[in-house]
């Protein structure tokens, strides 16, 4: 498994990353089809998603660095 840092697009509301709708990996931005599975540990918002080319991908947000990383479960080039 790949795990890298990335841009990510989300809707949020009153709580921040809601729901990811695009991500940008090595230059390339991909969009966000479905929301697999979503769920929160101490610090973290994970979310299993499936993007636009069919990867299923881990992407979790780190609350206290406010950043997001992806982690790769299927990815095609």
């Amino acid at each position: 498994m790949v795990t890298e840092r990335t841009c990510v697009e989300a809707y949020s509301s009153y709580a921040y990353a809601v729901e990811p709708r695009a991500y940008t990996v090595r230059g390339e931005r991909h969009l966000v089809q479905s929301i697999i599975r979503s769920w929160r540990t101490p610090g973290w918002i994970h979310f299993h998603i499936q993007d636009d080319r069919e990867n299923v991908l881990e992407l979790r947000y780190d609350e206290r660095q406010d950043s997001w990383w992806l982690e790769s479960l299927t990815i095609s080039d």
